[in-house]
């Protein structure tokens, strides 16, 4: 263990060293041209293509992740209403039982998911919404949390169902298993394996930018903003923060857990704790915030493309920031104690709703009622959340300096085992037919994680995190098209779990 953690020390600073003296500008355009390429692909117009001009350009990919959810909450009839008494119960431990298959608990699985999307999207993510489509963005962002949780329900239901278990224990799951599981048992063996790679090779480097350096480089940028002092000591901050994540994630699945389990709501409470503050400030105000919210949703004039612009900037948002559809969530859920798959779909239903319906409405809030949504002074994401702080006091603004880097730490180490999994998935094998350890292969894609960690913090990003951040969408791609061959699986094991559990409780 000392040696693996020296030498990930040692290459974090060797590397990283180099990376300072690079020019950004040359690593941009290495990435540029794969970004146009993606980006023509996933924010591809349909209607415009038919000649159909709505006003505002509507990406296929957000076509595609809101039509899937909102196909599986009307085929589950409205199981995201239906199902969140019962996911409250599993999360608090009622229907837990001793020598279960897993390696986590109930909460502990929802604690690491819903970290990896609790990120800088709840507190940047939502003053870019706003800032482009107004108060009323924030209305469809909550319809799309509240669909995406049938969407979660779907995908971890079949994370845990198709999982593997090894000889000790260790579980390895989500949408790289259940596509090539699912689709071999229905005899499309070869169309399995290749959706199975194909999500597998896009969440390995998609976990690299958006899940890693984003958040690595964001959570610096704000220590420098907010302490000057430390603008030239850019790479130490980053390699401390690596260093951090290494001490944590060398651990596994559980070591993750662990730390999860407990920053999580720490970091949720406490943000909850400084938006409720503002909110008190601006009591007064908020009757007619809610009545921005609604009104400005439904208005022609609410901002380029109208109705159908607010909506989809809302849509856009939340989609990026729950990442319900993403399958992301699935790998982490698998690894769940339970010997009923569809339990942890049950729990997987309160992640987008504590992200967007909840957290997100808490940042748009405290934007709306400060008046600060009209953004009069160009502010970028964070910053004109932190103006909004900045109303109660000089001092406020500091309060997110913590709030961000938990919200950025425990996002990371959470995308680090989403990477090593499917990392391990396509080389797994190899390692352990070659060198008799399966374990190198997860080593391996952590050290150059951690790398990529030290990495954000000095460069100027760019085109490799937009890059990154459209590989993750891709993985939506293959992971639906799953959910929707698979959906009958999923209806079939809901209906035996009520009829045989839930009843039960209820007559008892």
């Amino acid at each position: 263990m000392r040696k693996l953690i020296f030498t990930l020390l040692f290459s974090i600073t060797v590397i990283s060293t180099f990376a300072n003296n690079m020019v950004d500008e040359t690593v941009n355009n290495i990435f540029q041209p794969l970004v146009d390429f993606l980006s023509a692909i996933l924010f591809f117009d349909p209607f415009a293509a038919i000649g159909l001009n709505l006003g505002v350009k509507i990406p296929f990919i957000i076509i595609w992740l809101i039509s899937g959810a909102l196909f599986f909450t009307i085929y589950f009839k409205f199981i995201n209403v239906r199902g969140i008494k019962h996911a409250i119960d599993l999360v608090r431990g009622k229907f837990d039982k001793e020598g279960h298959s897993g390696e986590i608990s109930h909460f502990q699985a929802l604690a690491t998911a819903t970290a990896s999307t609790v990120g800088l999207g709840n507190i940047a993510g939502v003053a870019i919404a706003i800032s482009l489509g107004g108060p009323g963005a924030t209305f469809w962002m909550i319809i799309a949390g509240l669909l995406g949780m049938t969407t979660k329900f779907t995908e971890c239901t079949l994370g845990v169902k198709y999982r593997n278990l090894d000889e000790n224990n260790i579980v390895s799951g989500g949408p790289m298993y259940y596509l090539k599981k699912g689709f071999s048992n229905k005899g499309w063996k070869r169309t399995g394996q290749f959706l199975s790679v194909l999500f597998a090779v896009l969440t390995v480097f998609g976990a690299l930018g958006i899940g890693n350096m984003f958040q690595s480089n964001q959570v610096i940028a704000q220590v420098v903003t907010s302490f000057p002092a430390f603008e030239n000591y850019r790479l130490i901050l980053g390699i401390s923060m690596a260093v951090l994540v290494g001490i944590v994630i060398i651990g596994g699945i559980k070591g993750i857990a662990n730390v999860n389990d407990k920053l999580f709501p720490i970091m949720a409470i406490t943000y909850f704790l400084a938006c409720f503050v503002i909110l008190t400030m601006n009591f007064t105000k908020l009757d007619d915030a809610v009545m921005l919210i609604i009104n400005g949703a439904f208005s022609p004039e609410a901002t380029k493309g109208g109705i159908v612009g607010v909506m989809i900037i809302g849509f856009r948002r939340a989609a990026f920031s729950n990442e319900a559809g993403i399958g992301s969530a699935a790998i982490a859920h698998s690894t769940v104690k339970t010997e009923q798959p569809i339990t942890e779909g049950y729990v997987a239903l309160l992640e987008p709703f504590i992200d967007t319906v909840v957290i997100c409405t808490l940042t748009a809030l405290v934007i709306i009622s400060t008046g600060l949504y009209t953004n009069p002074d160009n502010l970028n994401g964070s910053e004109l959340t932190s103006a909004a702080f900045k109303t109660v006091s000089w001092w406020f603004p500091y309060l997110l300096v913590p709030i961000v880097f938990l919200f950025a730490y425990t996002t990371i180490i959470s995308w680090s085992y989403y990477g090593s999994k499917n990392f391990d998935f396509l080389f797994g094998r190899f390692f352990e037919k070659r060198f008799g350890k399966r374990i190198i292969a997860t080593r391996i894609y952590q050290i150059f994680f951690l790398l990529f960690t030290a990495l954000g913090s000095v460069l100027s990003l760019g085109a490799i995190v937009d890059f990154s951040d459209m590989l993750v969408l891709c993985m939506a791609v293959p992971n639906i098209i799953g959910l929707y061959v698979l959906a009958p699986e999923v209806k079939a094991e809901l209906k035996a779990y009520q009829k045989k559990v839930i009843k039960k409780s209820k007559i008892k």
